[in-house]
């Protein structure tokens, strides 16, 4: 979220430079990676809070392997209602298969054990850095 004294074209130049220089490592399956958001108001200040005043700011909201634990949580909730098909009456009813629901599971886990992925791979490549040194 941009906010303040920005014109959108400064914001895809940065979201420009950040793609090209690979200094964000993102996902396979993500082929923009951002959502931007622009408001003209600039920071607020407030008093005491220990901020300058600021014609411009800016705030990541980053895809991080730290919603792992989200998605764990939801596959756990999932499985209990799925199990007592618990609320599955309300989907059938609207058209989707039965079969859907489970496909969904099956996706939410994938995506799960994807960002495990990641994490090993980030867990792997800070130890064979500790080693150089």
């Amino acid at each position: 979220l941009f906010r303040g004294d920005i014109v959108p074209r400064d914001v895809g130049a940065v979201i420009g430079a950040m793609k090209v220089n690979r200094s964000i490592k993102f996902v396979d399956w993500v082929p923009t990676g951002f959502k931007c958001g622009i408001t003209y108001r600039p920071p607020t200040v407030v008093p005491g809070g220990g901020m300058g005043k600021a014609q411009r700011a800016v705030c990541l909201v980053s895809n991080s392997t730290a919603v792992t634990q989200v998605f764990a949580r939801v596959n756990h909730k999932f499985d209990l209602l799925h199990s007592r098909r618990a609320f599955a009456h309300w989907f059938v009813d609207e058209g989707m298969d039965q079969g859907e629901l489970t496909e969904a599971r099956e996706d939410l886990a994938a995506l799960e054990k994807e960002y495990e992925d990641v994490m090993t791979e980030q867990d792997v490549s800070e130890e064979v850095d500790s080693d150089e040194y």
